[in-house]
């Protein structure tokens, strides 16, 4: 008898190597069984041989179920149905049987383990709504804190209506490896189709936090109603568009169509390109159309001031709590990307993007805070510790690792955690260089950040990481081949 294969739901949205979980706690593995056949004493012990095969399932059995206040016994055990219906001899279809009855019961296990998985990794993406909402409260002047906040609960019910609507069926609608690229889907509007629910909730968390990274730049200078229908047309239109490109089985970018983009398609796990660089450009638009708040960069009779013009934040206790709590939520963000839990290749990704996430942001904190130190203190003479900074670089730390978080090895994390910091402060000066106001900063962090990570991925990638998430280790990492093809000489130099 041979070993099932695990069934590894949702292939179309992400694609893992399809390894046998790691349920030795209660698996019913042929080895087991085979193992018993061959005990001398087993031959002629039926009933044992299939009880004790029958223990093992019933494991799988009683996790399935919803027990609350029943117990295993009111229902007949798979042993029960099995020798009811085939008798007690010891047969081929009796083993046949007890086996399939283990295989449904620990199909039944994964499948719940993988939806709460999911359901619980959105849970904390849309937890990062609190660090927006609080990040851009304490990023701008008091008098505008209560706009803000409202802003950000309407990114969360505007954008609900419009990935119910019409978000969802662009992105991942009709999907379907055999038709070829598409630019968006065309199926299962307003949820009408065969939609796990699990993915769309998770899926609902990613659009509402592109969404919201426009909410701060824009603070201060926009009307409600035009806000709210930006929010409804970024999670409807903008973000399906992005994320069908990449991660759609039909997206043109996908690493998962039958022929990927040059091989491989764009390596991006969690979005920094579709999620947070779509983002940052969509808030580079609505600044440039704004235009700077008053006072910002010219005073009243439009002459350029020597200096930009100071406007926050008000309360950098709002700020760090943003900050810490967009920190939290990303752990849902990065390791929740790799869909499924229940399985040992699927529990490696999941740990190495949460080891990388942890790395990227406190590398980008440092490198931010202390460049900026050596920076001032060149300029000034004195030694300041910039918190804005420290805080920014460790969310562009996060944003840029976002894309390579279960591709590249913990030192490459490190690695492009510091760059991002040096990113974010050249790219913040180049804001107020080109007089684009941006109210919390979202542009470097964002934009910037995710293309910083985008363009890391494809030159850290490990082999051995993509083959564990992807299955496939085409177009490497430029660093990473060029230190292979050196050390493929130098090996053979020295063995001549």
């Amino acid at each position: 008898m041979s070993n099932a294969t695990v069934k590894m739901r949702r292939p179309s949205k992400r694609y893992l190597p399809r390894r046998r979980g790691n349920f030795d706690a209660f698996a019913l593995s042929p080895p087991v069984v085979g193992s018993f056949l061959l005990t001398p004493g087993a031959l002629s012990t039926t009933n044992s041989l299939i009880n004790f095969v029958a223990d093992k399932v019933d494991v799988h059995r009683y996790i399935s179920q919803s027990v609350t206040t029943s117990t295993m016994s009111e229902d007949p055990s798979i042993f029960e149905v099995c020798t009811g219906q085939l008798g007690t001899d010891l047969t081929v279809e009796l083993l046949q049987c007890v086996s399939d009855g283990a295989e449904s019961a620990k199909d039944d296990v994964i499948s719940g383990v993988n939806s709460f998985y999911l359901i619980f990794a959105g849970a904390l993406v849309f937890f990062m709504q609190v660090g927006f909402a609080m990040l851009c409260a304490g990023s701008i002047r008091e008098k505008n804190v209560k706009n803000v906040l409202l802003w950000n609960l309407l990114d969360s019910a505007g954008g609900a209506f419009g990935f119910w609507s019409i978000g969802y069926a662009f992105a991942y609608g009709g999907d379907d490896i055999t038709k070829g690229k598409t630019f968006i889907g065309n199926a299962d509007f307003f949820l009408s189709g065969e939609t796990d629910m699990e993915f769309w909730f998770f899926q609902y968390a990613f659009a509402c936090a592109l969404s919201s990274i426009v909410a701060g730049t824009i603070a201060e200078r926009t009307k409600m109603m035009a806000y709210l229908c930006y929010s409804i047309f970024l999670c409807g239109f903008v973000y399906p568009v992005c994320a069908h490109a990449f991660w759609s089985q039909n997206g043109f970018l996908s690493a998962f169509a039958a022929e990927p983009l040059w091989g491989s398609g764009v390596i991006d796990f969690a979005g920094s390109g579709p999620v947070h660089m779509c983002g940052g450009v969509a808030a580079l638009v609505m600044a440039i159309i704004l235009g700077p708040r008053r006072g910002r960069f010219y005073d009243d009779d439009g002459v350029v001031l020597d200096e930009p013009k100071s406007m926050g934040p008000h309360s950098v206790t709002l700020q760090f709590l943003g900050t810490f709590a967009l920190w939290f939520g990303w752990y849902g963000f990065n390791p929740g990307s790799s869909i499924l839990i229940a399985s040992a290749a699927s529990g490696d990704v999941a740990s190495l993007a949460a080891v990388n996430t942890t790395l990227g942001s406190a590398a980008g904190a440092l490198s931010g805070m202390f460049t900026s130190t050596i920076v001032d203190e060149r300029k000034t003479g004195v030694y300041t510790w910039d918190t804005t900074a420290a805080m920014n670089g460790c969310l562009t730390g996060l944003v840029a690792i976002t894309a390579g978080c279960a591709t590249v090895e913990p030192w490459a994390a490190f690695v492009i955690g510091l760059t991002a910091g040096w990113v974010y402060l050249a790219a913040s000066a180049l804001m107020l260089r080109f007089k684009i106001d941006d109210a919390v900063d979202a542009i470097p962090v964002h934009m910037f950040g995710g293309s910083w990570g985008v363009f890391c991925t494809g030159l850290f990638t490990s082999p051995r990481r993509l083959i564990t998430a992807y299955g496939n280790d085409n177009n490497v990492g430029w660093y990473v081949m060029m230190r292979f093809i050196r050390l493929r000489y130098a090996r053979q130099y020295y063995t001549q």
